[in-house]
């Protein structure tokens, strides 16, 4: 593993214990320069993650809870006039000067709140009375969803959905995992303890370096005969985007990063398929009724698609 890298997650490891492979994907997803989604019950480590994260890599942080009244404006900001000038004034909103924003229960607000938010993720700008103000670079939101007292929520739309680059959960600790929780926590925080190991620029050359990794033509034609074959699977009413495809591929080449690698494998796509693409595909309607899962299809067009040659590769 890339050793800068290494520290990272290490460092993280001091306040989320026992969840290294959800640590190292989220990395994975910030340095493909993408969005996270965490499907999950509360009181996980959702939030502490996120500090820890930004903490290490030396990133500003926000967090924002989102309530059926949140509105559009608290995302993206706000013109106020003011009578000494006689001038309208920006006044930024929650997206301005941050690097990492948790927005925590996305689906507890408003599309229209929603939307404002996906907007600023997927332009990585805002506009309001016809002026645009660029955000802050690396911009990343780690989104998160609860799948208990779901009443009066507003789900996301498949098109918002589709923004994310990955949909994850933690889950939860194993025994070790809960005892050393309970263990560090009975005088003192461990979040503390996480020291900054790299910088903003860091993660910005980091990024650069993710995008310069190599991915052959062997590469990209596997990438495409997944997301075609996911197009005509008989179980599958949409299949994986074109944005799901350029989203295969960033994250591939991130995962190809983290391995210490300068080029994408057949088993880097295989490795991260799943949490690219769980949230694209979306079964027909025969297929739910007779128990069909989408993990099922996935899987199943890993094993049918042929990969491509490592030589190849």
């Amino acid at each position: 593993m890339n050793r800068e890298l290494q520290t990272i997650i290490v460092e993280v490891e001091k306040a989320v214990v026992g969840k290294r492979e959800v640590i190292e994907k989220i990395l994975m997803a910030l340095l493909a320069d993408g969005h996270v989604l965490l499907d999950d019950i509360p009181g996980v480590g959702k939030t502490t993650l996120a500090v820890a994260l930004s903490r290490t890599l030396g990133l500003t942080y926000n967090r924002i809870q989102f309530t059926p009244d949140v509105l559009p404006s608290d995302i993206v900001g706000f013109s106020i006039y003011n009578k000494d000038s006689g001038c309208f004034e920006y006044k930024s909103g929650v997206v301005s000067n941050t690097n990492l924003l948790l927005g925590d229960e996305i689906n507890r607000t408003s599309s229209k709140t929603q939307s404002a938010l996906l907007e600023a993720m997927e332009e990585r700008q805002v506009t309001v009375d016809g002026t645009t103000y660029p955000l802050q670079k690396p911009f990343a939101v780690i989104a998160t969803q609860n799948n208990v007292g779901t009443a009066g929520t507003q789900l996301l739309p498949y098109a918002q959905m589709d923004r994310f680059l990955v949909r994850l959960s933690i889950g939860y600790p194993d025994y070790e995992a809960q005892m050393s929780i309970l263990r560090d926590r009975q005088s003192t925080d461990p979040i503390g303890s996480v020291a900054q190991v790299v910088t903003r620029d860091d993660v910005l050359r980091m990024q650069a370096e993710v995008r310069a990794v190599t991915a052959k033509d062997s590469i990209l034609d596997y990438i495409t005969r997944l997301a075609m074959a996911s197009r005509e699977h008989p179980m599958v009413e949409v299949g994986i985007s074109p944005r799901g495809t350029l989203f295969l591929d960033r994250m591939a080449k991130a995962h190809a990063y983290l391995e210490g690698r300068d080029y994408v494998t057949g088993g880097d796509v295989q490795a991260i398929f799943h949490d690219v693409c769980a949230h694209r595909a979306i079964l027909n309607q025969k297929s739910r009724l007779s128990g069909g899962t989408v993990t099922q299809v996935l899987n199943e067009l890993l094993e049918t698609v042929e990969v491509p040659d490592r030589r190849q590769a």
